[in-house]
C-alpha cells in the first residue's frame, strides 16, 4: 500500500490537477520524441501506425517542435517553486533529524531513510528559487551526514548550484521526473505522519507529498540489515508492485531426440568380447523434457527451427554432461587459467564458446582476437572457385569446404574504430558478436572470418552484448541508458528497453530466451520481457555500478555483482533477495554457474577466483517466505558460503566459464606491477 502524508483537501485537489497535467504533458512529450526517432530512422510505417493509435497530428508535432525546450524544462521544474522563507529549510531539516534520533531504535532505522531524499529536494528547491547562498550552506552542512553510497551522487549534485544548471543535469532529471521510493512499516509511517502534522511543517509536508513514494507494509519494522540489503538505488528501493508480474522462468521443453546408446568395449587377455550397449540417464537432463508449469510455451516468441547440425550438437552435449563432475565443498574441482601476456593493447573483455572450444578477446586498440582451445586449428573457407569444385553430396562436405592452408592458432578481426568492450559467441559457434566505443555492434562470421553486418542504433558507446541460447537473437546495452534486442536477420533493433536512470552496463539472456536481465550504474537490476517489451522485475540492493549478471541453469535465480564487491542472489519468481556473498576486495567482473547449478564462481580485479556453495544457500532458504512482508525476509550472508579462493599473481579475472564436464576455465590479462 502506498501512502502519502495527508494535506488539506484544497491543497490535495491542486496537487492532483498539477500531477495530472504534468503526467499528460510528459506522456505527450515522450510520444513526440518517439515519433521524431522513427522519422529520423525512416521508419514510416511504424510512425504512421503510432500517429493513428495516439491521435497525434502533424500539426501537433509542428506546434510542439516550435515550442522552446526551455519552457518544457521550466514546466518540469515548477514543482520546486516555493515562497517559503529560505532560513526555514535548515531549521526544518534539523528538526526532522532530531525527531528521528529521539525515536525508538525499532523505528529509527526505517525513518532515517527519509533524510536523504528530503535533503536532496530541499537543496534543489533552494537552488530553483535562487537562494544560492542558503543552498550552499545547507548542502555543505548536511551532505557529509548522508550514506556513503550516496556520496558519488551528491558530488554530481554539488555541480548544480544555480538555477540555470538544473536544465541539463542527468541526476537532476532523474529526481524531478521520478519519486524516491521508501518501504516503511505502518507503525513507523504513522509515527512520522503524527510528528509532521503536530508540528505543522508545511514545507516538509509538501516535499514528502510531491517527491516521495512511501510504500507502507503491515508487519514489524525492518532491522538495519534488512534495510541495507535492499537500499542504495539511485531513487531508493523497488516498489513491491514492480515485482508482481508473473515471470515464466522455467526452461523450454526440449525436442525429442533419439540419442544413440553409448557403446562400451570390454576386452581383456587379447580376447575380443562382444560390445555391450549401456544407456545412462542424467536426472538433470531429463528434467528439461518434462512439461514445466513455470516455463513459457516454445511458441511464445519466434524461434528458428532446429537444424540437423543443432540436433547433433545437443546429442554431443548430453553425452558430455553424463561425464560431468559434481562440484561442492568436498570436491572443488579444477581450474584451467589462461593468461593474456604482453597485452599492451589492453584486453577489455574475454568470452568462451558454449562447448569450451573457442576463446575470444576484445582489446582497446579496436581489435578482436579468437583462439582455439583444442588441438584443431582455426581455418577459413576455400575460395569461391574451389568451393564450386566440391561434391556437395559427399558426407564430409563441411570438412572439404575448409582450407588447410589458412590453418592457424589465432585469428584477428578488424573493423571497429574504438575499444571493444564485449564479445560473445553464438551457441552454434558460427558467429561472434562484438560491441565498441564507436557506438556499433558487429557480427562476424567464424567460417570466413569477416564482418557480416555492422548494427547501428545506439547513440553512445555500447558496453555489453550477448547472444541468446536459442536462435539468432542478441541483446546490447550502452551509455544511452537503453537495452536493445536484435536479430541477425534485421539491421534495426526489434525491441528497445528503456527505464534505467543511468548507463546500462551489462546484459544477459535468460536460458529460455524469453527474458533479458540488465545491470546499470543506477545500482539496480531489471528483468525485461522480450515478448511484451515491459520491465517485470526491478531489483535494488547494490551500492555501486552493476558490472556482471548470471542466471542459474534452471532459470529461477539471478546473480549480480559489480563495483561494490558484493554478490547478490535473487529469486526471479518473486524478486526477493535470498543471499549476499562478501569476500572480494575489488570490482567483480565475471560470474559463472557450474553446469548443475550447485556452485558459483566469481572473479574480478582483486586477482582471485572464488567458489561459492549455492546448494547450501538453497538448503537454508525458506521458500514459504512472503515477499510482500519485507520484515519477514531473511538474507543469507553466511561467510561459510565461500569454500574456495584461488589467487593469481597479478592477473585480473575477466572471464569464467564451466565446461560441460564442470572444468572451470578462467582468463584475464596480466597486470604489470610498477
Amino acid at each position: 500500500m502506498a501512502s502519502n502524508i495527508s494535506t488539506p483537501k484544497s491543497i490535495q485537489d491542486e496537487q492532483k490537477l498539477a500531477n495530472y497535467t504534468k503526467t499528460d504533458v510528459s506522456d505527450k512529450q515522450t510520444l513526440l520524441a518517439v515519433l521524431q526517432f522513427l522519422k529520423k530512422n525512416n521508419l514510416k510505417d511504424t510512425e504512421t501506425l503510432l500517429k493513428r493509435e495516439t491521435g497525434i497530428t502533424e500539426a501537433d508535432i509542428t506546434e510542439e517542435t516550435a515550442g522552446s525546450t526551455e519552457s518544457e524544462v521550466s514546466h518540469a521544474l515548477a514543482a520546486y517553486k516555493s515562497h517559503d522563507d529560505p532560513t526555514l529549510y535548515e531549521d526544518h531539516y534539523t528538526d526532522l533529524k532530531s525527531f528521528i534520533e529521539s525515536c525508538l531504535d525499532v523505528h529509527k532505522v526505517e525513518l532515517s531513510l527519509v533524510l536523504y531524499p528530503v535533503f536532496v529536494h530541499m537543496y534543489l528547491e533552494l537552488v530553483y528559487n535562487q537562494h544560492d547562498r542558503y543552498a550552499q550552506t545547507f548542502f555543505h552542512k548536511f551532505a557529509p551526514d548522508q550514506e556513503v553510497y550516496y556520496q558519488v551522487d551528491l558530488q554530481r549534485l554539488a555541480t548544480v548550484y544555480k538555477k540555470e544548471h538544473m536544465e541539463r543535469n542527468q541526476l537532476m532529471d532523474n529526481f524531478k521526473s521520478s519519486k524516491f521510493v521508501i518501504k516503511m512499516s505502518r507503525d513507523s509511517y504513522n509515527h512520522l505522519k503524527r510528528h509532521l502534522q503536530e508540528k505543522q511543517m508545511k514545507l516538509l509536508l509538501t516535499i514528502i507529498q510531491e517527491h516521495l513514494f512511501i510504500d507502507v507494509f503491515d508487519g514489524v519494522p525492518r532491522n538495519k540489515q534488512q534495510i541495507i540489503s535492499t537500499s542504495g538505488g539511485l531513487l531508493g528501493e523497488a516498489e513491491r508492485d514492480a515485482n508482481k508480474v508473473k515471470v515464466y522462468y522455467g526452461l523450454l521443453k526440449e525436442p525429442d531426440l533419439n540419442i544413440p546408446m553409448e557403446e562400451e568395449e570390454e576386452g581383456g587377455d587379447g580376447e575380443e568380447k562382444p560390445k555391450k550397449k549401456k544407456q545412462k540417464k542424467d536426472p538433470l537432463l531429463m528434467k528439461k523434457s518434462k512439461n514445466d508449469p513455470n516455463a513459457p510455451s516454445n511458441t511464445r516468441i519466434p524461434l528458428p527451427e532446429l537444424k540437423d547440425a543443432d540436433k547433433l550438437e545437443k546429442i554431443t552435449a548430453y553425452r558430455e554432461a553424463l561425464k560431468r563432475v559434481q562440484l561442492g565443498p568436498d570436491n572443488p574441482g579444477s581450474i584451467c587459467f589462461y593468461t593474456l601476456l604482453n597485452s599492451w593493447q589492453g584486453a577489455t573483455s574475454v568470452a568462451c564458446s558454449e562447448d569450451s572450444s573457442l576463446m575470444a578477446a576484445g582489446f582497446a586498440d579496436s581489435a578482436v582476437r579468437v583462439w582455439k582451445l583444442v588441438p584443431e586449428k582455426l581455418r577459413s573457407m576455400k575460395s569461391q572457385h574451389d568451393l564450386s569444385l566440391i561434391d556437395m553430396e559427399s558426407d564430409d562436405v563441411l570438412e572439404r569446404m575448409m582450407d588447410d592452408r589458412t590453418a592457424s592458432d589465432t585469428k584477428l578481426l578488424l573493423g571497429h574504430s574504438g575499444p571493444v568492450y564485449a564479445v560473445h559467441f553464438s551457441t552454434d559457434r558460427n558467429y561472434l558478436v562484438s560491441c565498441s566505443e564507436d557506438c556499433t555492434i558487429r557480427l562476424w562470421s567464424l567460417q570466413t572470418w569477416t564482418n557480416l553486418v555492422c548494427f547501428k542504433g545506439h547513440n553512445y558507446p555500447v558496453w555489453d552484448v550477448k547472444f541468446s541460447a536459442h536462435g539468432n537473437y542478441f541483446a546490447s546495452v550502452g551509455n544511452d541508458r537503453t537495452a536493445r534486442l536484435w536479430s541477425t536477420e534485421n539491421y534495426q533493433p526489434i525491441r528497445i528497453f528503456a527505464g534505467h536512470l543511468s548507463d546500462v552496463d551489462c546484459v544477459v539472456f535468460h536460458p529460455n530466451s524469453n527474458y533479458i536481465a540488465t545491470g546499470s550504474s543506477d545500482r539496480s537490476v531489471r528483468l525485461w520481457d522480450v515478448f511484451t517489451g515491459s520491465c517485470c522485475r526491478t531489483l535494488t540492493g547494490h551500492k555501486d555500478t552493476v558490472h556482471v549478471l548470471c542466471i542459474s541453469p534452471d532459470g529461477r535465480f539471478l546473480v549480480s555483482a559489480g563495483a561494490d564487491c558484493v554478490i547478490l542472489l535473487w529469486d526471479l519468481s518473486n524478486g526477493m533477495l535470498i543471499a549476499q556473498m562478501k569476500g572480494h576486495t575489488a570490482t567483480i567482473h565475471s560470474l559463472c554457474y557450474s553446469r548443475d547449478g550447485r556452485v558459483l564462481a566469481s572473479g574480478g580485479l582483486d586477482f582471485s577466483v572464488k567458489l561459492w556453495d549455492i546448494q547450501r544457500v538453497m538448503a537454508e532458504h525458506d521458500p514459504e517466505t512472503d515477499p510482500n512482508i519485507p520484515s519477514a525476509i531473511i538474507v543469507n550472508d553466511n561467510p561459510k558460503l565461500l569454500f574456495g579462493s584461488y589467487a593469481t599473481k597479478s592477473t585480473s579475472v575477466l572471464c569464467l566459464h564451466f565446461s560441460r564436464r564442470n572444468l572451470l576455465l578462467a582468463c584475464g590479462p596480466m597486470t604489470l606491477k610498477t
